[in-house]
């Protein structure tokens, strides 16, 4: 059982709700390149380029941040619906997860 507050590593896609929060994992080094995030992940030596909008999305979890907050804030910034950013920030939110690089809690 998750209590408010307490953080899963690995939640289910249709887990994924607005409301739920999500936080990078700090066994990770990011490095800008050329306008683009790329990540050093510790726990598997692995590199991702997350380009500049994942680039994006990983600098506003450098902190607790609920999904919705970040869809908000994206929706903002560049010109995209609220269903085509819900589906992509999802997607790639399940992507980290499948690599263990955030958390997310409720």
């Amino acid at each position: 059982m998750v209590y408010k507050g307490e953080l899963m590593s690995q939640p289910e896609h249709q887990a994924f709700s607005l409301d739920l929060l999500a936080v990078q994992n700090k066994n990770n080094i990011a490095s800008d390149m050329n306008g683009e995030k790329v990540l050093l992940s510790i726990d598997n030596g692995k590199y991702y380029n997350l380009g500049a909008i994942g680039g994006r999305i990983w600098d506003m979890m450098a902190y607790p941040e609920t999904i919705g907050s970040i869809v908000n804030t994206l929706m903002d910034e560049y010109e995209i619906d609220r269903t085509t950013c819900e589906e992509q920030v999802f997607s790639f939110l399940t992507h980290l997860s499948e690599e263990r690089l955030v958390q997310f809690g409720i």
